[in-house]
């Protein structure tokens, strides 16, 4: 008892201070021997001992550090190798080479292996490699798969014991397999909603005798219910052509997997009609609430519909996925619609104080004309309109020559600028020719104004412009002249158009109809011939389409060159450093079409900072969908996208990729 006692800490402390109190008194003596010769003689003897006895007490007190030391090693050592061994996660120790230095029971029973010690773990964790952990963070964490089970594997970096400059790992194995199954489950059984509808109910029972109706209606019906029931899917019907939808993710999934195939059922449906079925679908993926499901179904719902339907549309907060869409738009001749939008606004225009009209960038026909027309209306209405246009294309330059020679409409065009600093409260912007806010001539005039209309005919793409007070967007009409001469009609008993807006209108429709080859229905004759009764005059038209010589050499050299890829797709290049080379672009893209076997066409041509592809389709292949995966949009046939920061070989690279996973979702049969 008394040897422990004296290996104490303690105890060495107590003989230490002993020594300190010698150590005052031979100071002091020290400081009295200047007089006194026997104190110096006390005080050497002092000092003397004083040096012994810290001799002594030093190799003690090391003696007593070291053993101290080394029990609190033997105890952590304990502690290290006893800590995790019967524990129920599963540890191991490797080195920084991945040789396995220890391990515990569950390790092993995780492994199922008992001879583990001296092996790397990049063998036995195939997945697994020892160059990961050594990042700057001291910890480094991810999910692994072991056999069947999920873990959350935990690594800890410290330094060896022995050698510090030696880095080893700490693996640390949590089970998180029930935890991920349940996740799992719960997300797989949240209730969505989905809307569908079919879209051209009415056409198609109007195509057939009327006996055969009832049948045409139980077959649709019938294929509908069946489809989805065998997918667990409630389905209600409210409308004699519309469908509510009720399913989990599980369902959804497999619906994917599916590629929703039921729009390819019932285009196939023959009953003597001459128009096929067709679908829109939207379904909201929204596992926050059943309410936000419904909203985002809805929005889902109206960008199929406004795309021209035959398509399932999925909304995943900001982000939209499409099924189909390999139908052309059904020209619809109920005018019910275009009536509604004439009187509500012929309301807007009553209200408003002036009226300022903005297309998209890159000004063309289509968009001026519609831009005329516009100005007529609110003429008709007694209100000043004016266009907002800075610099004219070539596009429409002819056009813009004519409409500026004439006295009428001397102050028409007012610039960016004069807009920004005019417009008011009550001024009515009117959007013509596009409904998506990157594509606007001027997006900030956008924010600027209260009232909104939009008038477009292209397929609703998913950063369209919201909160406008009216829209008006269908993608079956040819052109937007054509939607605004339709509304002209219904604006008063008598239209009377000038010449010249009657030849921009009928000029819209001509570009965008391809001189009435491309989606020209019976209302697209209807509207050219109203027109035409209002003083338009198709020798007037054609002249402002006149090109140079040096326009057609351009493009005769990019038909030669174009190169053929798999499924018909002819590709070629017009040089940026030609003059107006976007227009060349998608004039050669329309030739292209001529050639016998190509039935779809990619013209590339690089812009300043930018590279634009034309392009253009024949049959069911749908270059809009193509053009979407690149960020641009269009018509199922007549698409385009603009490429930043890019040269037209890297552009040609990500056309090929598009067209690649195009045909692989299946979008064609």
């Amino acid at each position: 008892m008394r040897d422990r006692a004296k290996k104490s800490f303690s105890y060495t402390m107590r003989q230490l201070k002993i020594s300190q109190i010698f150590m005052s008194i031979g100071a002091v003596t020290a400081a009295l021997s200047i007089v006194n010769r026997t104190l110096g003689i006390v005080s050497l003897v002092l000092f003397v001992i004083l040096l012994v006895i810290s001799i002594l007490f030093k190799k003690n007190l090391e003696g007593v550090l070291k053993q101290r030391v080394i029990e609190e090693a033997q105890e952590l050592s304990i502690i290290r190798n006893t800590m995790f061994s019967n524990a129920r996660i599963p540890v191991a120790i490797i080195e920084h080479s991945g040789t396995i230095r220890w391990t515990n029971g569950a390790f092993l029973n995780m492994l199922e292996n008992r001879e583990l010690i001296g092996k790397n773990i990049k063998n036995i964790l195939q997945d697994t490699k020892p160059t990961e952990f050594d990042s700057n963070q001291s910890t480094y964490e991810r999910e692994i798969k072991i056999k069947e089970k999920e873990y959350s594997m935990c690594v800890e970096k410290f330094k060896s014991f022995q050698n510090e400059n030696t880095v080893m790992f700490v693996l640390y194995f949590i089970d998180i397999t029930e935890n991920k199954t349940l996740k799992r489950r719960i997300k797989e059984q949240r209730c969505m909603v989905g809307y569908l509808c079919i879209d051209n109910f009415d056409e198609i029972m109007h195509s057939i005798e009327e006996v055969r109706r009832p049948m045409l209606t139980a077959i649709i019906d019938r294929k509908i219910n069946l489809w989805f029931k065998e997918r667990e899917v409630v389905i209600s019907k409210f409308e004699r052509d519309k469908y509510l939808l009720v399913f989990n993710k599980k369902e959804l999934d497999s619906m994917q997997e599916r590629k929703f195939d039921i729009l390819d059922e019932l285009r196939h449906i023959q009953v003597g009609n001459e128009l096929p079925v067709s679908l829109s679908i939207g379904i909201g993926y929204n596992l926050s609430s059943l309410t936000a499901a419904r909203e985002d179904a809805r929005a889902a719902f109206d960008l199929a519909q406004g795309r021209g339907g035959d398509q399932a549309v999925i909304k995943n907060s900001d982000k939209y996925t499409f099924y189909g869409g390999k139908t052309k738009e059904v020209e619809k001749s109920a005018r019910v619609k275009v009536r509604i939008k004439a009187y509500a606004f012929k309301e807007l225009l009553r209200e408003a104080d002036k009226v300022y009209i903005m297309g998209h960038k890159g000004i063309d026909m289509d968009c001026l004309g519609a831009a005329m027309g516009v100005y007529r209306a609110a003429a008709i209405m007694g209100k000043r309109a004016y266009i907002i246009l800075n610099e004219p294309t070539f596009a429409i330059q002819a056009l813009y020559d004519r409409i500026m020679e004439s006295n009428e409409y001397e102050d028409l065009f007012i610039s960016h600028d004069t807009a920004q600093a005019e417009i008011k409260k009550d001024t009515l912007l009117v959007i013509v020719d596009v409904h998506r806010t990157s594509y606007l001539e001027y997006p900030d005039i956008l924010k600027m104004a209260d009232k909104v209309v939009v008038f477009d005919h292209h397929r609703r793409s998913t950063d369209f412009i919201e909160d406008a007070v009216l829209t008006y967007l269908e993608p079956y009409i040819s052109s937007t002249c054509e939607m605004i001469a339709e509304i002209l009609n219904y604006l008063t008993d008598k239209i009377k158009l000038t010449p010249i807006e009657a030849d921009a209108l009928l000029a819209g429709i001509t570009i965008d109809t391809k001189n009435f080859v491309f989606k020209a229905g019976v209302r697209t004759f209807e509207a050219a011939a109203l027109l035409r009764r209002s003083g338009a005059d198709s020798s007037r038209v054609r002249m402002f389409f006149q090109n140079d010589m040096e326009f057609y050499k351009a493009r005769a050299a990019a038909i030669k060159d174009a190169e053929m890829w798999k499924h018909n797709i002819a590709v070629s290049e017009v040089d940026g450093k030609l003059l107006h080379a976007h227009i060349v672009a998608a004039q050669v893209a329309d030739e292209l079409l001529n050639i016998k076997g190509i039935e779809a066409s990619f013209v590339i041509t690089s812009k300043e900072d930018y590279v634009m592809i034309s392009a253009r389709s024949l049959h069911d292949m749908n270059v809009q969908r193509i053009m979407e995966l690149l960020g641009g949009g269009g018509h199922l046939s007549v698409a385009g996208a603009q490429l930043k920061g890019m040269t037209p070989m890297e552009a040609k690279k990500q056309l090929r990729q598009a067209v690649d996973k195009y045909f692989e979702e299946g979008e064609i049969k």
